[in-house]
């Protein structure tokens, strides 16, 4: 399963990471910035997201829209930003290597030269409005704001959610976002994958020449994150929303990213709300009816992840039902542990995952972007074999250890989203939750 990779680190600190695949003519650039949204404190939110955009709004050397000469060229392109980091690819015919390289690096060295006042404000426009369109006009949208501020106390890095608060960008001003820049978006706190139709040598080549001469900056300031300790007992929220059905979310720390029961709380989630032979939709939606729909997660993250189900309420069912049912299954895994069958069902469709992300060479996803992925955490982008090991290796008996350790009910954040007044459908004893 390993992907074979040329590995050259450039004065300045940039990791360059390179893999030839000669299947097709096209190659895909990859760059990852150890940067995102727990590198931000509270009031200055929102930094790392608003750069995702003004990545693309042109820099010194070519100080017009990004998309438009890369896709002249034949290219499919993007970025984002998470908690943990900020990601930006092209995927371009062999023959538009040089401009990709060209045009990365442009933005690295010198993004700061082209921002202007009018591409600040316009830019920050843009990101309020996502933010109205994404969470505040959305139905539930305000959830995943509550379950965060619950979980995390308001001096730790995963307190706000990636877009940050409203009144922290419209606050923000153009010499703080100009400080983030010069202090995250630098070669030392890098790392280039090239992955594609490419000779590791002239990849290198064009790598050293494009970036090597970019200022590698100060060394990047840690992470000064609160320890998140588990939470002694159960907190419960309610959130008035403008939607039709009542929705219940849990939600209980969990293992860091790539830490012992990360992978085992994937499976479990796999079990417990993945497909329609999963515990919970059978027991919820296809058998008792009580739900529309139900999903789980390990939502991983590098200092620290949280695990989540989430339910909504069918037509004259209510979130009283809908917990106990929920808690009930829970309890059932944690007592039996998972089948012999629910296994060998949720380690295929781990394995399945695992190599569709592998597919292609560039993108979200692919193996430029997984390079990427394992060396910026991990410090190691031959981690493929290891990491599959780590879904191959698990056990029942670890399945039921991880839910019996972090699925309790007394650490649970458990919200309740209600239509605007009809707070008597939420759970008893729910105070209201903190979004911002």
């Amino acid at each position: 399963m390993n992907i074979p990779f040329v590995r050259h680190r450039l004065d300045n600190g940039l990791d360059v990471l390179i893999h030839s695949d000669h299947n097709c003519p096209i190659v895909a650039v990859n760059v990852w910035y150890h940067v995102g949204s727990k590198n931000e404190r509270p009031g200055r939110t929102g930094f790392a997201h608003l750069f995702e955009h003004l990545m693309f709004e042109g820099s010194e050397h070519y100080d017009r829209g990004y998309f438009h000469p890369l896709q002249e060229a034949g290219a499919l392109l993007n970025g984002s930003t998470n908690a943990d980091r900020t990601n930006y690819w092209e995927v371009v015919p062999s023959n538009a290597l040089e401009l990709a390289l060209w045009m990365e690096s442009d933005r690295m060295g010198y993004l700061l030269p082209a921002l202007t006042d009018a591409k600040f404000e316009n830019q920050r426009d843009v990101v309020l409005n996502e933010r109205r369109q994404q969470y505040e006009n959305r139905p539930y949208g305000l959830a995943g704001m509550a379950i965060v501020a619950a979980l995390y106390p308001p001096d730790h890095p995963y307190h706000w959610l990636t877009i940050g608060a409203a009144e922290d960008i419209a606050a923000a001003r153009i010499d703080e976002v100009r400080e983030f820049f010069r202090t995250y978006y630098r070669p030392s706190n890098a790392s280039l994958s090239i992955a594609g139709d490419v000779q590791p040598e002239e990849a290198l080549r064009l790598a050293e020449a494009y970036f090597g001469d970019l200022d590698a900056g100060d060394p990047i300031p840690p992470v000064m994150a609160p320890l998140a300790a588990p939470r002694q007992e159960e907190a419960r929220l309610v959130l008035e929303d403008r939607v039709e059905l009542p929705r219940i979310y849990m939600a209980w720390h969990s293992p860091a990213l790539f830490a012992p029961f990360d992978a085992e709380l994937d499976l479990v989630a796999e079990v417990l709300a993945s497909g329609k032979t999963s515990r919970l939709y059978r027991a919820l939606v296809f058998e008792r009816r009580l739900a529309t729909e139900v999903a789980a997660s390990q939502n991983s993250r590098e200092i620290g992840s949280f695990f989540q189900v989430v339910a909504t309420a069918a037509p004259g069912r209510t979130l009283v039902e809908l917990e106990r049912a929920i808690a009930d299954e829970i309890e059932a895994f944690i007592v039996s542990g998972p089948t012999a069958v629910e296994m060998e069902r949720c380690r295929a469709q781990a394995e399945a995952q695992f190599v569709y992300r592998l597919q292609t060479v560039g993108g979200f996803g692919g193996k430029g972007d997984q390079l990427n992925a394992y060396n910026v955490f991990l410090g190691q982008p031959d981690y493929f074999d290891r990491d599959l090991a780590r879904y191959r290796s698990a056990s029942a008996a670890s399945l039921q250890q991880a839910a019996s350790e972090y699925l309790r009910p007394a650490s649970r954040v458990i919200l309740s989203v209600v239509p605007h007044g009809r707070t008597a459908a939420a759970l008893a004893d729910a105070a209201p939750a903190v979004v911002a």
